[in-house]
């Protein structure tokens, strides 16, 4: 089939009610940051909207960028200058639609980011927890006993070693996840059970907490654990309106 087209009016309503955008409190707009082009031929896909992914979008003759984290967050300074000014002027300039989907993005239960990343490393889901209940916990598949196989799973799939706080010779047990920076979330995930929980990035305070517990901690890297929703909706997208697609990795040691 030849790829057609959709207008941009038609991909945000479609979105908002796929990803359910309005039951979520964010931290930034969720939906179309930057208006662009009316109509929409080519869409890129990346996780952030980095001055790099807008200029390889550019380069691709894309209409419209849609990305896990966008701009305009809670309490940032709302100046348009400096970096923030680049990445806009690049946009307006080439007429680009930048969407963007933050938490909707990570709770989706089949294109989101704890969706994708379980289905990657091999756990299924069978509860959920914390607020908006964007932590998942579940099950691991049965080759994955301990919490050194997950670790070389994790290191094999995302290409990413993950720095683990605790015994990595422990049995996983009750496995629990979530994307990005949840490190905040081992609490809940220790009263929901969990006797090893992973997720992007990791403060000070998480080591202590996984050492008190006895609950293995796994920092997976934020950009590695969050590199694949987008990818899924993108893809999604692309099939429902019959429009080209691509995604773009742009490479975060984060």
């Amino acid at each position: 089939m030849d790829n057609q087209t959709v207008e941009q009016k038609d991909l945000e309503a479609y979105l908002a009610k796929t990803l359910d955008v309005t039951r979520f409190k964010d931290f930034c707009p969720n939906g179309l940051q930057v208006a662009g082009k009316a109509t929409i031929r080519k869409l890129i896909t990346g996780v952030t909207a980095s001055v790099a992914l807008i200029d390889a979008a550019i380069e691709q003759r894309a209409d419209a960028i849609l990305v896990h984290h966008g701009y305009f967050w809670r309490g940032e300074d709302p100046r348009i200058i400096g970096p923030k000014h680049q990445r806009l002027k690049k946009l307006l300039a080439q007429d680009v639609n930048l969407f963007a989907y933050h938490l909707p993005l990570d709770a989706h239960p089949l294109m989101g980011n704890n969706a994708q990343l379980g289905k990657i490393l091999g756990l299924s889901e069978q509860g959920r927890f914390g607020a908006d209940e964007l932590g998942w916990w579940g099950q691991a598949e049965p080759d994955l006993r301990t919490v050194d196989d997950l670790a070389q799973r994790i290191e094999s799939r995302l290409g990413r070693v993950p720095l683990i706080i605790g015994d990595g010779s422990q049995l996983l047990e009750r496995v629990a996840w979530c994307t990005g920076a949840a490190q905040g979330f081992l609490g809940e995930a220790i009263a929901a059970g969990a006797t090893v929980y992973l997720s992007g990035e990791i403060s000070e305070p998480t080591v202590h907490l996984a050492r008190e517990s006895g609950v293995t901690y796994l920092a997976c890297g934020h950009h590695a654990t969050e590199r694949y929703g987008v990818q899924a909706l993108g893809q999604h997208i692309a099939e429902y309106f019959s429009i080209e697609h691509q995604f773009i990795e742009i490479g975060n040691p984060v």
